[in-house]
């Protein structure tokens, strides 16, 4: 927001403190910026709109990702250089504090010589330890401040390198964050796009705040959400442009079979215990670790070590078998005494792993059955488990 400091100045104490919990001031741009990054800036715009500065006006382009990227790699760079000039200057500071001390050792009379009550020399004597010792212990707290410069100074040094989008595991979660938001924002345009129509065709729509909605207001969340999709896509096509250019995510459920023993940009040597479209799990074999299960995306995995595929018993459950449910519901929200009801589950659709039930005017659930005791078991609930023994019905 761009405003001299006489409209600063007329703003009540109230008004200046809504503005702080909102902006900061910029002496670089001379204005105040938002505390909140796009598009999580609905309080921001509130703020302002409380102010009176309701007239937005837009500057220039948006520039693309990749030079964000570079200008985020350039002020971490700058960063760092500042970092490591702080702590070279501390170090020097605790240098200086302690070398009166550091010159003395050797001397032991110095350090031993005992100070005699009442006696001027020997009072101005141990006041000139005092102080001495004094500095030397600021000393430390300066050698403090450099350690704790040079870790800021390794940290922008980091984000200099931007290893990260040297990262396939990194690179992948990105990018599927970037298709989340993408498909989110779509939907929203349609959204607004059906009330837009509403009202076009002389429809009034009321918010929560009892407010109407307004076709000029419509229009400016069409058109925000639209640009932040492009934005969206602008930062996916960038993280693209870098996983080809490190060659891409090798692996997949094509060539990972359950069974498989592979290695995890961890370091881990897993094995492989089941694979979707997107994601694996897998058993972790060496280490304290060893034994557990987790989830992985085919981007995390480096290599394979042993091509093992394991033999995946398929479970006996067919399409049209049925199984009744018990159900306990209660009749009001005043009742202490539940009512017990059966349901016929159905099931609809099977896969080597999951089963898909469904009742009459429900939607269709899924269950993964599982061997236990020679018979594979699923469970619907706490409540309903339903057993078939493996040789069949």
């Amino acid at each position: 927001m761009l405003f001299d400091k006489s409209e600063y100045d007329a703003l009540t104490s109230q008004q200046q403190s809504l503005l702080k919990s909102a902006f900061l001031w910029s002496k670089k741009g001379q204005c105040w910026v938002s505390r909140a990054k796009e598009p999580n800036l609905y309080h921001p715009k509130l703020v302002a709109k409380e102010l009176g500065f309701t007239a937005e006006q837009r500057e220039g382009e948006r520039i693309t990702f990749g030079e964000q990227v570079d200008k985020q790699i350039e002020r971490a760079e700058n960063r760092a250089g500042r970092y490591e000039e702080y702590a070279e200057n501390a170090a020097k500071r605790g240098a200086a504090h302690q070398k009166s001390i550091n010159d003395m050792r050797g001397d032991t009379a110095f350090f031993t010589q005992p100070i005699i009550a009442g006696h001027a020399g020997s009072q101005a004597f141990a006041r000139r330890r005092e102080q001495m010792f004094k500095r030397y212990h600021n000393g430390f707290d300066e050698y403090r401040k450099s350690e704790y410069f040079r870790d800021k100074a390794a940290i922008a040094r980091k984000t200099a390198d931007a290893k990260k989008y040297e990262d396939k595991a990194y690179l992948d979660r990105r990018i599927k964050e970037c298709e989340k938001e993408i498909k989110k924002r779509e939907e929203n345009v349609i959204e607004y796009e059906d009330i837009l129509l509403f009202l076009e065709k002389g429809g009034e729509k009321i918010k929560f705040n009892r407010e109407p909605y307004t076709i000029e207001e419509v229009n400016g969340w069409i058109e925000n959400e639209m640009e932040l999709i492009e934005k969206a896509m602008d930062k996916k096509a960038y993280l693209l442009n870098c996983l080809e250019e490190l060659g891409g995510i090798r692996f997949s459920k094509d060539n990972i079979k359950v069974g498989y023993i592979v290695r995890l940009d961890k370091g881990y040597k897993v094995e492989i215990t089941s694979t979707g479209p997107k994601n694996v799990l897998y058993k972790i074999l060496t280490g304290g670790a060893a034994g557990m299960t987790l989830q992985a995306a085919y981007a995390e995995i480096t290599e394979i070590i042993k091509e093992v595929e394991a033999d995946v018993k398929k479970h006996p459950f067919l399409v049209g078998e049925k199984f009744t449910a018990t159900r306990y519901t209660y009749p009001d929200e005043h009742s202490f005494r539940s009512i017990e009801t059966q349901v016929v589950y159905e099931i609809i659709k099977v896969s080597d792993t999951t089963i898909q039930l469904w009742v009459t005017g429900e939607k269709p659930i899924t269950r993964k059955p599982k061997m236990y005791n020679d018979n594979w078991v699923f469970s619907i609930d706490d409540r309903n488990t339903f057993y078939k023994a493996q040789t069949g019905a």
